[in-house]
């Protein structure tokens, strides 16, 4: 009897955690999304669940206006930065956070948050927040069933994120440093090494080029790259620094010279760009 006892027993745990194992598989109500984006020179992660109106009146309602809202659904939006960044005029050391948002109908409060391991916004607390900011919602064009996170207004160091659903949509920028850090590695990898590498010298060309910085600088290192190495692309930079230091007869024989190998590599794109050069130097 006793065996038989423990036979059954054994037969129902067996039962039971085979039903737990079988599940269905079925859509989530409110999909995970991941969004990467790179910032300047930082890697922004935004992982997040959209909810569907389904019909129903959001904000003010379901999301009540002044209460603290998870910015999605289910578990709490996290967003990461590779690098340091600055958002609403503060500093955000590299690191992952909680978004959490504060909806209003003049005026949102945006939070991000030490705390990562919360499933939505139960268990907040205001003392975990590293950040706290203000945002202006604004009314959308068309109508966003599904929340929506996006990046908008992309530079070279900064982006906006923008949070729409329902027909509200709320923006934020996130800013990135990238000058001091392409400086320091211009300075390390080209200056300080009296680098003769034509690539490295076009790069650190183009940058200066491109921020307004020291043109004779950029000049001589365009002018030593193509010197030892010339590709139809860096004396396409060449002629456009030529002509922005007033040397249009250098200019104009540097990009007939780029418009030339370009063709040759049957680029058509670099024909077309020193063609247009060529005109606005003549």
């Amino acid at each position: 009897m006793k065996k038989f006892f423990y036979l059954t027993l054994i037969a129902n745990l067996l039962i039971s955690i085979s039903g737990l194992a079988q599940q269905l598989q079925m859509p989530q109500a409110s999909p995970s999304a991941r969004l990467t984006q790179k910032v300047g020179l930082t890697d922004v992660v935004v992982d997040y669940s959209r909810p569907s109106t389904k019909g129903r009146k959001i904000f003010g309602e379901l999301v009540p206006y002044g209460e603290v809202w998870r910015t999605g659904a289910n578990g709490a939006t996290i967003i990461s930065f590779s690098t340091e960044v600055m958002i609403g005029g503060k500093k955000v050391p590299a690191g992952a956070y909680a978004l959490y948002s504060i909806p209003g109908k003049s005026s949102w409060t945006m939070i991000l948050s030490k705390n990562t391991k919360l499933w939505g916004a139960i268990g907040y607390n205001p003392q975990e927040d590293l950040i706290r900011f203000e945002a202006t919602p604004s009314k959308t064009s068309r109508m966003y069933d599904s929340f929506e996170i996006s990046f908008n207004n992309l530079t070279d160091s900064n982006a906006d994120l923008s949070l729409k659903w329902e027909q509200t949509r709320v923006d934020f920028t996130i800013q990135t440093e990238v000058d001091p850090i392409v400086m320091a590695d211009i300075k390390k990898q080209v200056i300080d090494t009296q680098s003769t590498n034509p690539a490295l010298l076009y790069q650190a060309a183009s940058y200066y080029f491109n921020s307004n910085k020291d043109l004779n600088q950029a000049y001589a290192w365009i002018q030593q790259s193509t010197d030892n190495d010339p590709k139809y692309w860096t004396m396409h930079l060449r002629a456009k620094i030529e002509l922005a230091l007033g040397k249009k007869t250098e200019a104009l024989a540097s990009a007939t010279k780029s418009k030339t190998m370009a063709q040759e590599a049957k680029n058509m794109d670099y024909v077309g760009l020193n063609d247009r050069l060529i005109k606005s130097i003549k």
